[in-house]
């Protein structure tokens, strides 16, 4: 199971995230509480292990700021809308993450779209908390690899991975104590209840 600790602002939260076995870190350059510069993007990954992923997390960005995230910060990967990267000249040694929203009269069973390799599925409105419907989200990740976002926390992800038997689970807000203050206890109980659940699917 892939986890990824979204929103991240300080060293003390990188840490955490790290110490608790995340695998990609997300860190936000987009208009959020949980907004940091490249330059501090950066500067708080350059003790991270090699395998855990940074990922830059956009909205809609222009293809100028893009080309100083990407040269500044060097993420691994990028997390932005799907149609952004036509427009986005994403180097081949960064990941893509392409993000799509849960529509609520949409049936995935019946959408024949071209999906890429790896999607991030969220509710209908990226940075709100807000959870897609799961049934939606299982029927997407019948058809790729999926990372499950929005409203997840220790205390449902549990059964949002036995539901919808995603490739992964992101979280933000729900490692939280405040708006943007992540909080070291929440992201290792959350975590903890990933792993248990990966075990129980594969059980």
């Amino acid at each position: 199971m892939f986890v990824k600790i979204c929103g991240l602002k300080t060293e003390r939260a990188v840490q955490a995230a790290v110490d608790a076995g995340a695998d990609a870190l997300g860190f936000v350059l987009a208009k959020s509480p949980r907004r940091v510069t490249p330059e501090l993007a950066h500067e708080l990954t350059r003790g991270v292990p090699a395998g855990i992923a940074r990922v830059a997390v956009m909205l809609r960005p222009s293809v100028d700021e893009w080309e100083r995230v990407r040269d500044v910060f060097k993420p691994d990967w990028l997390q932005t809308d799907a149609a952004d990267f036509e427009l986005l000249d994403v180097p081949d040694d960064i990941g893509r993450l392409p993000v799509y929203r849960d529509k609520h009269a949409t049936d995935f069973d019946q959408d024949e779209r071209d999906w890429p390799p790896h999607i991030l599925f969220e509710g209908a409105r990226s940075g709100a908390g807000l959870q897609p419907n799961w049934d939606h989200a299982a029927q997407v990740a019948r058809k790729t690899c999926v990372v499950l976002a929005g409203g997840l926390s220790p205390e449902n992800v549990h059964q949002a991975i036995i539901q919808v038997h995603p490739w992964g689970v992101d979280v933000s807000s729900g490692v939280e104590s405040s708006p943007g203050v992540k909080d070291p206890d929440r992201i290792a109980a959350f975590l903890q209840a990933a792993r248990a659940a990966e075990g129980a699917n594969a059980g």
